[in-house]
């Protein structure tokens, strides 16, 4: 394959950076299959749960879907966890950042918050704030992150419940990853 010339940047030229912004493109245009393929590979978890975080995040996308949620709210709840292995104290951060150039500012923020939203369910058994989610009352995305937990999120450890296959997600893991990248959170 073709290479740059440069072995520093400041060194490209106009060539080298039309090569490369052309490869980029074609890469970052296959996003949604890299997501698809790592979300089949998504089985090893965290322990202690009655099932993976898999099933958690296709259980929380299959209750999206059922509620009539949007497809990129569906994706993202889909998404959700997906920090979980890489970064798992700041695992809301991590998969806010990867789906913020394909969604509205109001599911970045639902998906950047969810983790101290979650709170609410357990924090008060280990000694810490249950309440911590209250720094945000006002937030004009407050309600839908509330939502979001109390719904799909917090209620997806059932190993009882019928969710979707992975394979019923991937038309909208494609068609979100797919949009033109939002140039602000401003929309």
């Amino acid at each position: 394959m073709k290479k740059v010339n440069f072995t520093e940047m400041k060194n490209g030229s106009k060539e080298d950076y039309l090569f490369l912004d052309k490869l980029e493109k074609e890469y970052v245009s296959k996003t949604a299959d890299r997501i698809i393929k790592y979300l089949h590979s998504y089985e090893e978890t965290l322990e202690g749960y009655q099932i993976s975080r898999f099933e958690h995040s296709l259980q929380a996308a299959t209750r999206a879907l059922r509620d009539n949620a949007s497809d990129e709210m569906i994706v993202a709840t889909l998404l959700h966890d997906i920090g979980d292995d890489l970064a798992p104290l700041n695992h809301a951060e991590y998969a806010a950042a990867i789906l913020r150039p394909y969604v509205s500012e109001k599911t970045y923020w639902i998906l950047l918050k969810h983790g101290e939203f979650q709170m609410y369910y357990y924090a008060h058994h280990l000694g810490a704030d249950r309440n911590k989610r209250d720094k945000y009352k006002g937030h004009k995305y407050y309600d839908e992150c509330v939502k979001f937990c109390e719904k799909w999120d917090q209620t997806s450890f059932d190993p009882n419940y019928k969710s979707l296959p992975l394979k019923e997600f991937e038309p909208l893991i494609k068609k979100i990853f797919s949009r033109k990248p939002y140039s602000s959170l401003d929309k």
